[in-house]
C-alpha cells in the first residue's frame, strides 16, 4: 500500500478533528430537540451519533502519528530548556510515545513540566481534599517561559482565565470526563489555553501551552532570540494544575501537524518523576 503524502494525511487528520466537533454538537442539538420539541424517535438513538463521534476522533488522534518507516524518522532535534531553575518531567516521551497517549495535536513527543523548587514545594495530589487550589499555590505559576530557539512567533493567543487546580480525585475524574470533552469539542485553542507557537525554520515548530493570561509579551510576526522572556507559566486550558506543556511539530495548526522529537541542551529528555535543573544555555541552530 502507497503512504499517504504528508499534505494528504495532515488534512484527514484536521479533517477527522473537524467531524468529530460536528458530530458532538450534532449529537447535543438532537437531545436538546428531543427535549423541547417532544420528538418521537427514542433518544438513545442519539448515543449512535455520540459513538461515532468517538470512534472519528479515536482513528484521529491515534492514526499519522510515528513516521511510515525507519528512513522518515527524524533524529530529536537540540534546543535550549523552555525554563530555568528546578522542575520535574511528566508525561514524557522518554518513557512512552505518544507520551500524552494519543497522537492528536502535534503531541507524539510532548513533555509536561512542573515547577519543584525545593523537596515538598508543590502540593500534593489529594484523594478527596482539598478538592482544588488556586494556581498561585503551585510553584509553576508566574514562572518565566523562554524561548528555545531563534524564531518567528506564528502563533500568540492569550484571554483564556486561569481556572483553579484539578489535582485530588473529584477534580481529576471531572477533567478528565466532562471538562476534558467540553474543551475537546470546542478546539484545539481551548485544549492548549493561552500558548505560544514559534517557527524555528526548516519545518519545525515549537508550542508552549497553558500560560499565564496577561503574561504574553509576544506577539504574531515577532523575532526572538533563544532565552528571550515568552510569558509566563499559567493554568488555562486542560489543565490538572500549573505547569508548563512543550512540544514540536512539523506544522504550525497542532490540529494537522505531527510530533518532532526533541532534546535540551545539558539535559536531554527527563523520564517521568525525574528532577532537573535547567540554565539558559547556548542552542545548536535547526
Amino acid at each position: 500500500m502507497t503512504a499517504t503524502e504528508p499534505g494528504e494525511r495532515r488534512s484527514a487528520r484536521k479533517l477527522g478533528v473537524v467531524a468529530f466537533q460536528g458530530l458532538q454538537l450534532a449529537f447535543i442539538a438532537l437531545v436538546i430537540a428531543h427535549i423541547c420539541l417532544g420528538w418521537g424517535y427514542h433518544v438513545l438513538w442519539n448515543c449512535l451519533l455520540l459513538a461515532l463521534a468517538y470512534v472519528v476522533v479515536t482513528v484521529a488522534h491515534r492514526w499519522g502519528g510515528a513516521p511510515d518507516s525507519p528512513r522518515q524518522a527524524r533524529e530529536p532535534l537540540e534546543v535550549a530548556p523552555p525554563v530555568t531553575g528546578r522542575w520535574s518531567a511528566l508525561n514524557s516521551p522518554a518513557d512512552r510515545t505518544p507520551s500524552h497517549g494519543i497522537h492528536a495535536h502535534g503531541q507524539t513527543y510532548a513533555i509536561d513540566i512542573l515547577a519543584e523548587p525545593e523537596p515538598g514545594s508543590r502540593p500534593a495530589f489529594r484523594w478527596l481534599w482539598p478538592l482544588a487550589r488556586r494556581p498561585q499555590a503551585f510553584p509553576a505559576f508566574g514562572a518565566p517561559i523562554l524561548a528555545v530557539a531563534d524564531a518567528t512567533v506564528v502563533r500568540a493567543c492569550d484571554g483564556r482565565r486561569d481556572h483553579l487546580s484539578r489535582n485530588s480525585l473529584p477534580g481529576l475524574l471531572y477533567l478528565m470526563l466532562i471538562e476534558g470533552s467540553v474543551r475537546e469539542m470546542s478546539g484545539v485553542r481551548q485544549i492548549l489555553g493561552n500558548h505560544v507557537i514559534l517557527d524555528l525554520g526548516n519545518g519545525t515548530y515549537a508550542a508552549y501551552a497553558h500560560l499565564q493570561r496577561g503574561s504574553l509579551t509576544v506577539r504574531e510576526g515577532d523575532r526572538v532570540r533563544a532565552g528571550q522572556v515568552l510569558a509566563r507559566c499559567g493554568n488555562s486550558g486542560n489543565s490538572s494544575e500549573p505547569h508548563l506543556h512543550f512540544q514540536l511539530m512539523d506544522g504550525p495548526d497542532p490540529d494537522a501537524a505531527r510530533g518532532i522529537p526533541f532534546t535540551w541542551h545539558g539535559i536531554g529528555v527527563p523520564a517521568n518523576g525525574e528532577i532537573f535543573e535547567a540554565h539558559p544555555a547556548a542552542v545548536t541552530r535547526p
